[in-house]
């Protein structure tokens, strides 16, 4: 089982398929609550022709859940990214990411621009403008970790990607480190990304349809795929579908 030490805090990842002919890697990363389980349905069709990497945030999975609070942090989680492309030999990837990890996706081209050769953020949104919104985001990120703490899973909302398996408290932790934003840096940036990007959206999780629009019209080469009869976890939901897009897509570049 591969793991990538940094400082002490040890990073489940796991490489499947093989190089192919000159195609991109594709470097998936989880949404919150979740783990690299969560792409079990779509490692089959994507892995086929090309290196497909899967890991774990901090707190999530198979990874370490450091009991120190100032162990999780946009930083680590971006960092933790490149180290899992290090150890698994890749230089240069498509970046993709499901709601959290499509944040961090953006996160990471935002710092690391000539590791980026596209992006696919599913059910993503990429962050907030207005301090007053932001502020609202990080009670709601605050009001969950208290939750979590006190209520255990329960305090989540059922939702086909959830690992049912989480530490209640390391997920209150990386809340508050990894999914609480400091500022508009990521949305600034959309206008200025230029590597092809894919936005998928499930058409039934109305709070990211309307972020999925903006994103896919504000990158110069955005575009965007709605999954009918999908929510928050289309690669779940309707994994066909969305294997067929991101195919089509990585083929395309």
């Amino acid at each position: 089982m591969p793991w990538v030490e940094r400082d002490g805090v040890r990073i489940h990842y796991e490489c499947h398929g093989a190089p192919g002919n000159g195609r991109s890697a594709l470097l998936l990363s989880h949404g919150f609550s979740a783990s690299a389980e969560m792409w079990a349905p779509n490692l089959p069709a994507l892995a086929a022709d090309r290196r497909v990497v899967t890991w774990d945030l901090r707190g999530h999975g198979r990874s370490d859940a450091p009991e120190d609070q100032s162990l999780y942090s946009h930083e680590l989680a971006i960092a933790d990214m490149a180290a899992v492309l290090d150890a698994a030999g890749v230089e240069r990837a498509v970046i993709a990411g499901m709601s959290l990890g499509g944040y961090l996706s953006l996160a990471f081209h935002l710092r690391h621009r000539e590791r980026v050769a596209a992006l696919v953020l599913v059910d993503t949104g990429p962050g907030y403008r207005r301090d007053g919104e932001r502020h609202g985001w990080n009670e709601f990120v605050e009001r969950t970790a208290a939750d979590l703490e006190a209520r255990g899973l329960s305090a989540l909302p059922s939702s086909p990607e959830r690992d049912a398996g989480a530490d209640p408290a390391a997920l209150a932790r990386a809340a508050r480190g990894i999914m609480a934003q400091r500022d508009a840096a990521v949305i600034e940036s959309l206008p200025s990304v230029g590597v092809p990007a894919l936005v998928v959206v499930g058409a039934d999780d109305a709070p990211f349809v309307r972020a999925a629009g903006y994103m896919a019209t504000t990158i110069p080469a955005g575009r965007q795929v709605v999954i009918e009869q999908a929510g928050h976890a289309p690669n779940v939901d309707r994994p066909e579908v969305f294997n067929r897009a991101v195919h089509d897509f990585l083929e395309a570049l």
